[in-house]
């Protein structure tokens, strides 16, 4: 049997060998799908995250171990080194910023120094002989910015973070922050939107966690753009009954009242503000509860206060006259703790408070809900996509502690609801961020459908 559209790699015409396999995959892909699985090329494939591996922690070892050759570029390391089968490389920023610049161009100014250090990088390591047929880059530091000028053929798939403006968007959002300059806001978001512009010419294909991020993007984006999420190891971020955390020499266990409180830095962004001024109420609804929350003493995303110090200290300091020491003692500030114990803490939890601006949703609800942890949280766009009020979670408003508190307080007592919502909530995470079953297999099909695509970028 002929198979149709093979002719010029059957017949030994000159093909680079990825560029000979890529036909086959394509015409088999229609043709024989099964077939093409195993005639799939051995990619080279270059990461580009400053952090890395960030939101690749999965899919880059998950390719390099299916045989394709991974290499990232990143910051994070001084010296390469292979981490999982990816190898290392890192680059140097070697350009300071420039005195006098425009405060609405210091954002893009960092982002371009950022992008040539990454391209002089690059141009290293194609003058090595290392050629990628996929890209596949984080643009939020501005990164990739030049990296066709380096590779021109190359297929580039681009994370798509967030698009910000001022509708329904995280600025402006919390009057009790809006900025003196906030008349500014349009045109300065407009000039810090100009990184997603600059790469928008630049990706075959984009991907963005929660559909809520990828409608933050004009149309254009979107319709390149695959809502695929990170996953979640629906495994590991399990119930677990037994779970005990030990926090300055006391355990802690389901058999305590525990209610969680997680972020990466105590700060507004994530409703660190709106949940202290709600436990005064909540330690004096319920004498047995503890308090414990994760997260350290800087910012992670807003602003440093303008008056100085920290967050975490500011609202200590707002609410400590309102709590009697005994109370006090059940409020435990644990600080950024290993995943092991981050997990345990899920577990023990018998409500778990999110709270969040209209921003990128955090793994650690996700992983709350994996865990069986009943959810009280903000009724904000990105937390309205995966907690639905009384099926999977409370929503409450975020501005009103008062609310909070007695969400919080009433889910306490009914030890049925708390059942039932949290495993709604681990059902939908396993039907729709399951690592394994959902979000990896499809985060490798998209590399595949950008391996498959003409090289050149489709605004070439």
């Amino acid at each position: 049997m002929r198979l149709k559209g093979l002719g010029p790699v059957l017949a030994g015409e000159k093909c680079g060998f990825n560029a000979g396999f890529r036909h086959v995959y394509k015409v088999l892909r229609g043709q024989f799908p099964l077939t093409a699985q195993f005639l799939r090329a051995f990619m080279n494939i270059l990461f580009i995250h400053q952090n890395f591996p960030g939101q690749f922690k999965n899919l880059a070892p998950a390719l390099a171990a299916k045989g394709h050759r991974c290499v990232a570029l990143t910051k994070r390391v001084k010296e390469s080194k292979t981490w999982r089968g990816v190898r290392l490389l890192p680059y140097a920023i070697k350009r300071k910023q420039g005195q006098g610049v425009h405060p609405w161009l210091q954002d893009l100014e960092a982002k371009v120094i950022r992008g040539e250090a990454c391209m002089r990088a690059a141009r290293q390591l194609k003058d090595k002989g290392f050629t990628p047929d996929v890209i596949v880059a984080h643009p939020g530091w501005g990164e990739a910015m030049f990296l066709r000028d380096v590779w021109p053929n190359a297929r580039i798939g681009l994370f798509y973070e967030l698009f910000y403006g001022l509708d329904a968007g995280d600025v402006g959002f919390d009057p009790e922050f809006v900025k003196a300059t906030a008349e500014d806001d349009a045109m300065r978001l407009r000039l810090k939107n100009l990184n997603n512009e600059l790469h928008y010419p630049l990706g075959d294909m984009g991907l963005s966690p929660t559909h809520y991020q990828a409608q933050t993007f004009p149309q254009k984006y979107q319709d390149r753009i695959s809502v695929i999420h990170d996953g979640i190891d629906t495994e590991q971020a399990a119930p677990n009954p037994d779970a005990v955390l030990s926090v300055k020499g006391r355990q802690f266990s389901r058999a305590d009242e525990v209610v969680t409180f997680v972020n990466r830095n105590l700060e507004p962004y994530r409703g660190y503000h709106i949940f202290m001024r709600a436990l005064p109420q909540i330690l004096r609804d319920r004498p047995n509860a503890q308090i414990l929350m994760v997260g350290g003493d800087k910012q992670s995303y807003g602003p440093a206060p303008a008056q100085g110090g920290s967050w975490k200290q500011i609202f200590i300091d707002e609410v400590r006259g309102q709590i009697s020491d005994e109370d006090w003692a059940r409020v435990h500030f644990i600080g950024q703790i290993p995943y092991d114990q981050f997990l345990s803490l899920l577990q023990i939890a018998r409500v778990h408070v999110y709270l969040t601006y209209p921003f990128v949703l955090s793994w650690s609800l996700l992983e709350a809900m994996s865990s069986g942890a009943p959810i009280v949280a903000s009724r904000t766009k990105p937390v309205e996509e995966v907690i639905t009020h009384n099926e999977t979670g409370r929503l409450v408003d975020f501005f009103d502690p008062e609310a909070l508190a007695n969400e919080v307080s009433a889910l306490l007592e009914d030890e049925a609801a708390q059942a039932k919502l949290g495993a709604a909530a681990r059902a939908l995470v396993k039907e729709r961020y399951d690592l394994k079953t959902v979000c990896l297999p499809a985060q490798i099909e998209w590399v595949e459908r950008l391996y498959a695509m003409e090289a050149g970028g489709v605004d070439q």
